[in-house]
């Protein structure tokens, strides 16, 4: 977790793996997702090298406009408000369904 999404920024930026984080925002305005939309996007990411992958629950008053800019990709949990713990839960959740989906594994049953 960061403190500050200044933080989080230079977090990203200055990464020392082979590629750039793909770094995705969670937000309200992002683009809302299926679980198996967003596994194929994360196989996309997985296929085009990159090694890093960096899912962020944005803050109370939402992203800047610098981090929009930085982001890969701006995502959304839905139109409800959630506490940013329960948020969290979500968004590994998701990773690891995308994973599953990705791998086959039937813990994703496709609804």
């Amino acid at each position: 977790m960061f403190s500050a999404e200044r933080k989080l920024l230079e977090f990203a930026s200055e990464a020392t793996a082979r590629t750039r984080p793909a770094l995705l925002l969670a937000d309200s305005r992002g683009k809302q997702l299926s679980s198996d939309e967003f596994a194929a996007t994360v196989g996309t990411l997985q296929d085009t090298g990159i090694q890093q992958l960096i899912l962020a629950v944005g803050p109370a008053d939402g992203w800047s406009a610098t981090a929009l800019g930085a982001a890969t990709l701006t995502v959304s949990f839905g139109r409800i408000t959630l506490p940013h713990e329960l948020a969290a839960v979500v968004a590994a959740e998701q990773i690891y369904r995308a994973l599953t989906i990705r791998a086959g594994h039937p813990y994703h049953s496709g609804h």
